[in-house]
């Protein structure tokens, strides 16, 4: 008879008190973690969009080399799938196509787009519109490429990749691509030396 109060007695679970305790240690833990959370999501929204980036300028570059002829890669709001699109500032998608030379007849070919934006919503990309890369991967200057509102530079230029509302810890990120057409992610806060190479020059 002991032994069966004893044993139900132990069986009963968690007093209401437990639980509470419970409870709060979880929802302590909860809101440490919330802050640091936040920031980890926002900074991986930025590195997605880079990287992106990064592709999608790399694509580009290969596809010049490859064909053996000038590419254009711009950004835009358009999700181009032929040539016809416009080229916009901080476009939340990019586009490669060919260039048609003056003295042609042929026509410009849609290469690529990939997406910037829908990847990571409030993220905000400054630099050039448009990039023209020649048959052998270097920058090239050009004032009609071809995109509506295209106009490319030769020289080096560099893509500020950060969140447009802006917060303390955000981690912002630069795409550089070099008058040779090298393309290369890195870290603005930090300065490129031998114990940071992922810093800026």
């Amino acid at each position: 008879m002991l032994k069966t109060s004893f044993s139900q007695r132990h069986r009963r679970g968690f007093t209401l008190v437990e639980m509470i305790v419970v409870v709060a240690i979880m929802a302590l833990l909860a809101a440490l973690a919330m802050p640091s959370m936040l920031g980890w999501v926002r900074n991986n929204k930025i590195r997605t969009v880079s990287d992106s980036l990064q592709n999608g300028l790399r694509q580009a570059q290969t596809e010049a080399t490859r064909r053996s002829r000038q590419v254009v890669f711009s950004l835009t709001d358009d999700k181009p799938t032929t040539t016809s699109y416009t080229a916009k500032a901080s476009g939340s998608n990019w586009a490669i196509s060919t260039v048609v030379p003056a003295d042609s007849d042929a026509t410009a070919a849609f290469v690529e787009a990939g997406i910037l934006r829908d990847v990571g919503s409030s993220v905000a990309i400054s630099g050039p519109i448009s990039i023209c890369f020649s048959s052998i991967g270097r920058l090239v200057a050009n004032d009609t490429p071809g995109p509506t509102s295209a106009k490319c530079t030769a020289a080096a230029v560099q893509y500020d990749i950060t969140m447009s509302d802006s917060q303390t810890g955000d981690r912002p990120l630069r795409v550089l691509v070099a008058l040779g057409g090298q393309v290369r992610m890195c870290d603005p806060a930090r300065t490129l030396s031998a114990t940071q190479p992922d810093g800026c020059p």
